[in-house]
Order: structure tokens, then sequence, then C-alpha cells
């Protein structure tokens, strides 16, 4: 969907899908002060001073009543009733779950036991357990009975509970769950409840920001919809999907960096996408997600980027040693912020490193070892820059051989690409986040999705999704006749896909084609009548283009649809205010700020029926929010100026546009306010250079050469001035102020 300018993407799901994540940041519980262990073994080694710390930092997490892991290790008796299989696990590395080869990637919340660690759980076990002295152990970790960050602000639970069969295969289940508030909020925090955490392989969140898929299932979907692969709308901004989303039985809570939450808006769903595994006998899933608010918005933005090559996989039965690999070129800089590679039961030896311009090698990851069963995703402690030009390499060995454990197939069978787990993936996610960005650049977030579709379709030339977020990243950088060709391309798959037409009449309209793009979004209209998507963009084109009365009815419409949608509110707003019913615009600027507090549209319609009503300082703070909400709006910035003008205040409203200009030094009707307000200070010397910048840009505007003259005239250059009037004149020759302005000077010689 496009709103207000902005531009859309398809979320694809089933790349996500298919086997156990764990969050990019982990929560640890509450533990009491630990003992680090001994470095030396001269001392016996016990639970209380040796093994508790050990255990309580790497195992209770999973291991404790309630908890994911099939036994307790909370108490020195839990502890050595299982020490004999704490020692097996440990000793083969199996435990605790960590698969990154040390020295390629430097991780946070590395849960690798060293080889101290490890034989000092060995010694311990073969004194026969002694516990020592309890008062040296520290104090056991305290987990909520539901709640491991205690109670959330807003609690998210499935329509309906789900019942498992007792066997079969495994299943896969999305359960969708309804955004209730009225308000947009931002995510610093959430956790993940599954109800019957024995069945559950794993579990992603996705957002589905414009419930399109409650949408496709309008019957059903609250029994949870079957499936793995899910194809739904990011919603009105372009907002990759950027955030690990996952839940794994050692990781239920997930906490955002700093500067980083996500959002949900008034009209979101959650889909709560399950991996279920049936364990014998029935068995009930009545799941919750718990989500914890902030009340910063974001202020870092980073990107999910995928290499993949499921193009590539077609295994051959007994093939031990079968490889694939893909590359990605940057197109910007970035930090690297995590990783998640991802493989199923084949797999074996995965790496994944960068090249950098220069030459040299930098490890993302190295798995020697796979295991289906223990991957995560993995977080550096410290983001790993990588310059424009640098080349993500993926490199995956796969075993479909008798002699692979983990084989599924036995005896072994040829294996392709696919969503089960007995199928074959080949995907390395990589989180970046854009650094050094100049600016007036383009989001650089679209430049990396540019690059990352262009290398999709390289593979698959007609992937539906490759071809509608290219297209869609062509238009969010302003290149709409690309964008345009590229939409009608994936409009041979499903010529009356609502989706497609709405996005292309969004691009047809950028490239200044506005009845063209009407005529498309009708269509979109025609294919889906019940969406918003579409009908907000015939009113948005509709009040662009001065056809008021129609625009006004299309928004009416569209909220007797989805009345809780801000962007419509305002947009009505903009339509009333433009006939002149200011009482009635600014009523429904007032109710789309109660729905979302940060649109840009209605902040600055507000602001602006404030300034024309005299209430300067009320302008001023409203105007304020809109650049708080986005420094780079240059609309903002701009009203916030003429509002300080307005006020007197003409220092602070020639700083706010000159951050504009800053933004977008190309404008001419920035330059030209640029130069009103030097005026206006007296600076007629920069006004006219600011003024004849303007006019570089635009030519042919008369009432620039009328003001240009005017400044002129000011300055005593009378014959530059008649110039200018003259000029205004041969544009326009009908400019009253111009001929006024002429004549006046004409009786002065």
């Amino acid at each position: 969907m496009k709103k207000s300018g902005l531009i859309t993407a398809l979320v694809v799901i089933a790349a996500l899908c298919g086997a156990a994540f764990a969050p990019v940041i982990t929560v640890r519980a509450t533990q009491g002060t630990q003992a680090k262990p001994a470095e030396s073994t001269s001392a016996p080694v016990t639970w209380s001073h040796d093994i508790a710390p050990l255990v309580y930092q790497h195992c209770t997490t999973c291991h404790h009543p309630g908890g994911a892991g099939p036994f307790s290790l909370l108490t020195y008796n839990d502890a050595r009733r299982w020490g004999p299989q704490v020692v097996t696990v440990t000793q083969s590395r199996f435990m605790p779950p960590w698969l990154p080869e040390p020295g390629y990637g430097d991780f946070a919340d590395v849960r690798r036991l060293s080889n101290h660690e490890r034989a000092l759980i060995q010694q311990w076990a073969e004194l026969g357990a002694p516990e020592g002295d309890p008062k040296e152990a520290p104090a056991p970790p305290h987990y909520d009975a539901t709640w491991t960050l205690g109670k959330p602000d807003l609690i998210l639970k499935v329509p309906r509970p789900y019942t498992l069969n007792a066997g079969g295969t495994d299943v896969f289940r999305n359960f969708i769950l309804p955004y209730p508030l009225k308000q947009t909020h931002y995510i610093r925090a959430m956790e993940i409840v599954p109800g019957a955490p024995q069945i559950v392989h794993h579990a992603n969140v996705i957002i589905d920001r414009t419930a399109s898929y409650r949408r496709e299932h309008p019957d059903d979907w609250q029994d949870g919809i079957p499936g793995m692969e899910l194809l739904v709308d990011s919603g009105n901004r372009f907002d990759p999907d950027s955030h690990f989303l996952f839940w794994k039985p050692d990781t239920p809570a997930i906490v955002e960096s700093p500067g980083m939450p996500w959002r949900l808006d008034p009209g979101n769903d959650l889909i709560l996408n399950m991996h279920l595994k049936p364990s014998g006998k029935p068995e009930t899933l009545d799941a919750q997600v718990g989500l914890y608010f902030t009340d910063q918005p974001p202020a870092k933005f980073p990107m999910l980027l995928q290499l993949d090559r499921d193009d590539a996989l077609n295994i051959p039965a007994g093939d031990a040693h079968f490889v694939v690999e893909g590359s990605l070129k940057l197109p910007v800089d970035v930090d690297v912020l995590g990783v998640y590679p991802h493989a199923h039961y084949l797999g074996r030896d995965l790496e994944g490193w960068a090249m950098l311009p220069d030459g040299k090698k930098k490890w993302l990851v190295w798995i020697r070892n796979w295991d289906i069963d223990r991957q995560s995703v993995y977080r550096y402690k410290e983001p790993l820059f990588l310059p424009k030009g640098s080349v993500l390499h993926m490199r995956y060995t796969y075993d479909n051989s008798a002699g692979n454990v983990h084989n599924p197939n036995s005896p072994p069978i040829r294996v392709q690409a696919g969503n089960r787990s007995v199928d074959e993936m080949s995907h390395l996610w990589v989180q970046v986040l854009p650094v050094n960005v100049a600016p007036n650049a383009p989001d650089p977030r679209l430049l990396l999705e540019e690059a990352w579709m262009r290398n999709r379709l390289s593979k698959s030339p007609d992937d539906k999704v490759g071809l509608y977020n290219l297209a869609s990243a062509l238009a969010g950088e302003g290149k709409f006749g690309e964008a345009v060709t590229i939409y009608e391309q994936d409009l041979k798959h499903d010529p009356k896909d609502s989706r497609t037409l709405t996005a292309l009449g969004a691009a047809l309209e950028g490239a200044g084609d506005w009845k063209a793009a009407e005529t498309r979004l009708r269509s979109a209209i025609d294919a889906h009548p019940d969406a918003c998507d579409a009908r907000f963009d015939v009113a948005n084109v509709e009040l662009r283009h001065e056809e008021l009365n129609s625009a006004e009815a299309d928004f009416r419409a569209q909220l007797a649809q989805c009345p809780e949608d801000a962007e419509v509110h305002a947009g009505l707003g903009s339509t009333l205010a433009k006939e002149g019913q200011n009482d009635a615009a600014m009523a429904e600027f007032q109710r789309s700020l109660i729905l979302d507090q940060n649109d840009e549209a209605a902040l600055l319609g507000e602001g602006e029926l404030q300034a024309g009503a005299g209430q300067t300082e009320q302008a001023i703070a409203t105007l304020s929010k809109a650049v708080s909400t986005d420094s780079t709006s240059t609309d903002a910035l701009e009203q916030l100026a003429r509002a300080y003008a307005q006020s007197g205040q003409l220092g602070k409203a020639l700083d706010r546009l000159r951050a504009a200009v800053r933004l977008k030094p190309d404008d001419p009707l920035l330059h030209s306010a640029i130069s009103q307000v030097l005026a206006a200070s007296g600076n007629l010397d920069d006004a006219i250079t600011e003024q004849q910048a303007a006019l570089k840009l635009l030519e042919d505007d008369p009432d620039g050469w009328n003001n240009l003259g005017v400044l002129e005239a000011r300055t005593g250059k009378t014959a530059s001035a008649r110039e200018d009037f003259e000029h205004a004149l041969k544009l326009q020759p009908d400019h009253a102020e111009a001929k006024a302005n002429l004549a006046r000077l004409q009786g002065h010689d």
C-alpha cells in the first residue's frame, strides 16, 4: 500500500520459517551475585563454589520448573540427580546449545563452556557430586511463573485454544492476534508464552501492517490458519522486517537494542507463526504474547538482508559434500549487528563472511557441525563495520549420505528446497544498520532493498516478490518510470492483483501521469472493494489535484470501512481545510492524532490551521512535534519556519529553512522562502542571492522574477529590477503585481 507518498514492500515469511530460532538479544533471569568458578583445581570441586555459578549462567534459562528443558537444575539435588547426563552433554559440547566456531565472529551472550569449565563439571561428577558449603552458593535465579520481564503493558492471546493431535507429522499454524489499541505504540521488548512449550519447536512473530492475512481468511482466522508460507503487506511506510521476533525454548524474551524499538499502529495484526511437533498425546496450546512499551520512537533503522541459494538445492541421495554458494554486494556502508544462518537436517558446514573492497576477509560466522535443533540468531558484541562495496558471501555444505546421523531419510533420497523440515533451505540472514549516510541522501535501506531484489531476480527473473519489492524500492528512490515498468511486468502474473495495481497507480502519479494513476487505482478498488489502500490513494490523488468534492467522498467512504485509520482522518482533514471548513478539518486532525500522536499530515494540518488563526505559540508547538517525529521532513521544517517568522523569530525561521534546504537543495521554493526571511531581516544582498538560486532551479516562475525585481529595486538596482518585472510579464502577461511594480518603477524614472 502507498500512503502519503510512501512506499510499500512485501514481507516474505516462508524464508524465516522451518526451524528453531533464538532472539537477537537475550534476557537472563534475575540472579543473585555469582561466584566465579575456581581457576585452580587444588581444592575439591563442589556444587556451591564451582558448579552452581556455571549452571545458573548457562543452563537454567531452560532447565527450571515450567521451562522448556526436560528437567530442572535449580537446586543441588536436581543437579546431583542429573549429573551423569550433564557430564555427557557438556563433554560432547551438545550443551549448552552454541554452534559457532570460536574466532569466527565475536558474539555476545556466548553459551559455549570453556575447556576449564567442562573439566570442572567432569571432576565434580567423578568426585561424587559433592555439595560443599551451601553458604558459598549464589542465590538461584528467580523465574516468574509467566513473564520473565514482569507484567507486560499489553497481552495478546490467540482467539481460541488449539489442540494438536497426538501423532502425525509436524504442524505449522498461524494465529492472528489483532492489535486492539487505538494509538500507536513503540515496543521495546516482547515475550512469547506458547502455552505448551513441550510441543513448540519454534515461533515467529510477523507484523501484518494492513491486516491483509486476516482479510484473506475472513471466516476461519480465529482458529489459526494452517501453512508455513505467508505473504503480507509491510504497510504504509518503507518498513522492512528488521527485527528478529522469534521464540526459542532457551530465550523466551526479546529486548531490543537502545534506539531500535518497533512500532504497532491501530489496525495492525501480529501473526504468531508456530512450528508444532506432536508429543504422543493430544496437547492444547493457548499462546499469548506480552508487549512492553516505550514512549521513545526509533532513532535507528536496521534492515535484514538475506543471502539464499534455495534455487541451487537439488541434493542427490548419497552425496556427502553438496555445496552451494551465494553473494550480495553492499551499496552503502553498514554496521552488521547480527546474523542468522539457517539450513535443515542435511546441513553440515555453514560459512558466512565478507570480502572488503581492499581484499580483506572478515568472518561473519562459521558453523562446522550444524544442528537444526540448536540454531540461533547470533548478535555481535560490537557492530562489525563493512564499507560500501563489500561483498557478503555464504558457502553451505550438505551431507545427504547415510553417514549423516541427522538425515531424516533412511535410505537417503534426493532432497530439494522446500518449507518442510525434511526439505532443505540455504539462507544467511544478516542484520545491518546503514551508517555514514549523507543528510540529503535517499533512505539507504532502499538502496539495500534494490541490491537485494536485483540479486534475487538474477536467479529467478519472474519472482513476484522480487519484482514487487524492486519496483517499490525504485519508486522510493524517485525512479518512478523504472518502477512503472517493473510493476507492469509483475502484473502479468495476475492482472487483477489489487496490491500491485495500487502500487502501480502511486508510481504513475509520481511519474506525472495522474490520470493514468487514477484509472489504475480505480481498477484496484474494483478488484478488491473492501480494501482501504487503493481508495485512500485515489482520494489523495484527487486532493492533490484539487478535485475536492471527489476526495472528500472517497475519504468518507474509506472511513466507513476503516474508521480507525489515522491517515484517512488526516487526509479528510486536509480536504476539509482546502474547502474552508476549518472547524471540521481541525476535528479530523485531532481524531487522527488520538489514533497516532505522530501522524505527520495531521500535525502539519493542525499547525497550519493554528497559524492561520493567529495561534502562533500553539502552531510552533505542534509543528515542532512534527519535526521531532521526522527530522527529515522538509514540509514540517518549512511550516515551522513560517510559524517562527509569523511570531517575529526570524533567526529560528532561517535556521529551520536552512536545515530543510540541506535535505532538499534543489527545491526552489525553499530557496525563495529563505530569501523572504533574509529580506525581512534586512539582509537584502543575501536575499537576492537566494532568490537567484531559486530561479536557476525554476526559471519559468513569474512570481520568482517579480520577487527578485522587488529586492533589486530596494537595493537601487533599477535596471535589473525593470528586466526582472518585464521577464515576469513575458512569462505571465496578466501578472498584476509585476505590472504594478513595473509602472511604479517607471514612475520614479
